[in-house]
């Protein structure tokens, strides 16, 4: 399995084909709200694999039934896991504000409990609630084989770009492939975007909400455009932070997102040569350097206790750092220790990134993504378009260039639809867009497209570097947003915000 550069947000610092499902009506009936029996949180997880010391306990979990297939609703029924964080102000409260955090593939539940302080302004009026979507983690989560396996997957080394790595990279794929279709063969129909738009109404309804609050980061805001463009009149106050274009196909996603990490990790390098940089003293020498680690590692893997530090794995760690300026000191400091012969620091990057506990656990991270992917679109790559993108990635950046999910996709074992790809809100309450002028995984060209799209998008244009702009501490981009879900006052047309 090629590494891919997934459009997640991290919320901390830190082969039979089976036909997709038919699209039920618009704005359709949800039937009764149902009832959400909240109660204790009992699993959440921390990255490090580790449970956190339960402080607040007002946090209250839940679970909510909603259809396998919404062409059959009276038929198989999955669990959505649900986790609320009450407002502070009961007497003031504005009703409930839906988070989706982004991958796709990433935990709410597990992400929101991580968020919650960096959202303390916003709990003071709202309900913060989130959820894993259907195919992560405990909504039905999609698996792809055992702990050994996505060991191996994701270790896979990705230099140098020679004909026998590629075709390494081939193998892997059908082989991922072809255990995602064991193992979970029954939900990968069923985990597209647009099903999960409706499993979000059905939420709606349950919280007791006429419209739905929504903030959506980075896959999130896809998922946001797509619940706007098929209830429009239920859109609430809503704010897409780090935007996909929905309509890109796999080689303009790929190529895009090469870019916006290689000019993120150029900029990492002359941050880190401004002061003691343990990578190198200019930006020449500390790329050098990194260089030349890439290719030690590719001819040795480095050991770290009873694993080892693949140059996939190393690769992987630096794209991780890359999401969040906070993560770059970290950084220089993991490529330092790695350049002497340790890798504990990079390969704990890699791991975050992987969804790898201490104990050798995945999350469904990296098998939610993909299942999420490719059943969103009907583009299956053909081998020809998979070597033009990887050719063209490469030349961008030999560090994280690929051929992108159009690889997996390509021999995935169901086949996808484009209903996701085309959103159009109109007829919706007012939504803000916030984009990122250095945003690696959402480059800001997607940010003016999707607000066009929707037809009823204002745009908010932050100046500064890392993926998704609120939790970037910024309080320009703060107050604005802020502003509009607990004022309802929009941005003016223009607005933008300094990085500082």
């Amino acid at each position: 399995m090629r590494r891919v550069l997934a459009a997640v947000t991290l919320a901390t610092t830190a082969a039979a084909c089976m036909s997709a499902p038919a699209k039920p009506a618009v704005d359709g009936d949800v039937g009764a709200a149902q009832q959400i029996a909240w109660g204790p949180c009992t699993d959440i997880k921390r990255p490090n694999g580790q449970k956190p010391a339960r402080q607040d306990t007002s946090v209250r979990c839940g679970k909510l039934a909603v259809p396998l297939d919404y062409a059959k609703p009276d038929g198989d029924k999955i669990d959505i896991a649900l986790i609320k964080v009450p407002a502070t102000d009961q007497n003031k409260r504005l009703g409930s504000l839906v988070f989706n955090f982004g991958g796709p593939g990433g935990s709410g539940v597990d992400t929101l409990d991580q968020a919650a302080k960096s959202l303390s302004s916003l709990r003071t009026r709202y309900d913060l609630v989130s959820f894993d979507p259907r195919g992560v983690e405990r909504s039905s989560g999609v698996r792809c084989g055992d702990a050994a396996e996505m060991d191996r997957f994701v270790s896979l080394d990705t230099l140098p770009d020679t004909e026998q790595i590629r075709e390494e990279g081939d193998a892997a794929n059908k082989e991922f492939a072809e255990l995602c279709e064991k193992d979970s063969g029954k939900i990968l129909p069923y985990v597209g975007t647009v099903s999960t738009a409706r499993d979000m109404d059905r939420l709606r309804a349950a919280v007791g909400d006429a419209k739905l609050n929504y903030f959506g980061m980075s896959y999130g805001t896809q998922l946001g455009a797509v619940y706007a463009t098929e209830f429009p009149k239920r859109v609430g106050r809503t704010v897409l932070d780090a935007p996909l274009d929905p309509t890109v196909t796999f080689e303009q996603r790929t190529l895009a997102q090469t870019r916006g990490f290689q000019q993120a990790y150029e900029s990492f390098l002359k941050d880190c040569v401004k002061d003691t940089c343990e990578v190198g003293q200019d930006v020449a020498t500390a790329s050098a350097n990194v260089d030349r680690l890439m290719s030690r590692l590719a001819a040795k893997p480095l050991k770290v206790g009873d694993r080892d530090l693949t140059q996939g794995l190393a690769a992987t760690g630096v794209a991780a750092a890359l999401y969040s300026q906070f993560a770059w000191p970290f950084l220089g400091n993991a490529l330092g220790a790695a350049l002497k012969g340790q890798g504990q620091a990079l390969l704990y990057l890699a791991d975050s990134y992987t969804g790898r506990s201490p104990e050798g656990t995945y999350s469904t991270q990296m098998t939610s993504f993909p299942a999420i992917t490719c059943v969103d679109t009907s583009e299956r790559p053909d081998e020809a378009t998979l070597r033009r993108t990887e050719d063209a990635a490469v030349k961008l950046s030999p560090l994280f260039g690929s051929e992108g999910a159009g690889g997996l996709c390509s021999v995935w074992p169901v086949k996808g639809s484009d209903e996701a790809k085309h959103v159009d809100a109109t007829g919706s309450g007012p939504i803000v867009v916030v984009g990122g002028k250095g945003d690696p995984a959402t480059p800001y060209e997607w940010a003016p497209k999707l607000t066009a799209q929707l037809k009823t998008a204002t745009l908010v244009t932050y100046e500064g570097e890392g993926h998704g702009s609120y939790l970037s501490g910024n309080k320009c981009v703060k107050r604005f947003v802020d502003s509009y879900l607990l004022a309802g006052k929009v941005p003016e047309k223009g607005a933008s915000c300094k990085a500082v």
